[in-house]
């Protein structure tokens, strides 16, 4: 097996470079914090609005599921995340659309933009360039440009960050975000140093460890649907970009009331399986209880179940926390995979084929 701690060893692998983007994720989210807190939107956009969709795909989409989950006990709008090509028959001249693609040349987004432009809906994009930027400034509309060159999972700090302090300023979240995010780059520096980076040696860091207990199985992500629900997702997203594996994952309390009566069969699939829990707590108490009779009925098919807590003060430090070891834990499998995580050569071939 690779051994995690000798970083000469993991370059064989990681030939692209990802752990060094992994390990900056705390410096990308303070220039993140910068380029929102310096963009100006128009004075047009400070009103109410009906709703607000959100559309982008990938690493893009997943940013804006994070703030969607981040403020649903404090937005008084509907927030919907659009991953598709056409928008919602509600969108018109009362929603507020943000068109998040990092590349700005996503086909799906690029064709949602021009749908929300059809129903007259107030159009802000969030891209380092491309077509996205092109017809947005060609239309008269807001954009806010992030550094291109990473991989957009890699970017999540620039999807995520901006958006949110964008909607600060517009008034439709309570009060502005300053000390929440500086709290989420000190405790992911110090998760760095002390539990999940490269340095921090097999036996103390918990990122390698569940590397280790998920190799060479199927992994499940599960987690509580109150915050919980898109660090999930992208749980999932990463083990299937960086490792190259493939995982499955629910919600509580959903999953109590269908998947945990799959638990039986085919037995000769459980041995291969690995249960990874998102907790935190804030968690409703109901879906902690959940969580613990759940992990009881699946330890007794003799599943390893491993437990993942978030670690920090606020809400928001909490989430990036999860997110953070996620990340690690995905880096460290592929290495374990002996994969390069950067390259995604599947998507590459599918989107040629589609330009056919």
């Amino acid at each position: 097996m690779t051994d995690l701690d000798d970083l000469k060893g993991l370059e064989k692998y990681d030939r692209t470079k990802m752990l060094d983007l992994i390990t900056a994720f705390p410096e990308q989210i303070r220039d993140a914090k910068c380029i929102g807190s310096g963009y100006e939107a128009q004075p047009e956009l400070k009103r109410s609005y009906k709703n607000m969709v959100i559309a982008g795909v990938g690493g893009s989409a997943i940013g804006a599921d994070l703030v969607r989950s981040y403020v649903l006990k404090e937005s008084k709008n509907p927030i919907i995340v659009n991953r598709n090509y056409t928008m919602p028959a509600f969108v018109g001249d009362e929603s507020l659309v943000v068109a998040s693609s990092y590349s700005g040349n996503t086909e799906e987004t690029l064709s949602a933009y021009d749908d929300a432009k059809a129903k007259s809906a107030k159009i802000i994009a969030i891209t380092s360039g491309g077509e996205l930027e092109k017809k947005a400034r060609s239309d008269g509309f807001g954009v806010m440009i992030v550094p291109k060159g990473m991989p957009p999972r890699a970017a999540l700090g620039y999807s995520f960050f901006p958006l949110l302090i964008l909607l600060s300023k517009l008034g439709l979240l309570i009060g502005q975000k300053d000390k929440e995010i500086d709290e989420t780059i000190q405790n992911l520096r110090e998760l760095n140093d002390k539990k999940i980076g490269q340095a921090v040696p097999s036996g103390k860091n918990i990122a390698k460890r569940i590397a280790a207990e998920l190799y060479g199985k199927f992994p499940i992500i599960y987690g509580g649907q109150d915050n919980i629900d898109s660090i999930v997702t992208r749980w999932r997203g990463q083990l299937a970009e960086n490792a190259k594996t493939l995982s499955s994952s629910q919600l509580f309390p959903e999953m109590n009331h269908n998947e945990i009566v799959g638990w039986e069969n085919p037995k000769s699939m459980l041995k291969s399986l690995a249960v990874v829990m998102l907790r935190d707590k804030d968690d409703h108490p109901r879906n902690s209880k959940r969580m613990d009779i759940t992990k009881t009925i699946i330890e007794k098919e003799g599943v390893k179940v491993i437990e993942v807590s978030s670690i920090g003060g606020g809400l928001l430090s909490r989430i990036f926390s999860l997110i953070y070891m996620g990340d690690f834990v995905s880096f460290y499998l592929a290495m374990l995979n002996k994969r390069d995580p950067t390259p995604v050569e599947r998507v590459t071939y599918l989107k040629n084929k589609l330009i056919e």
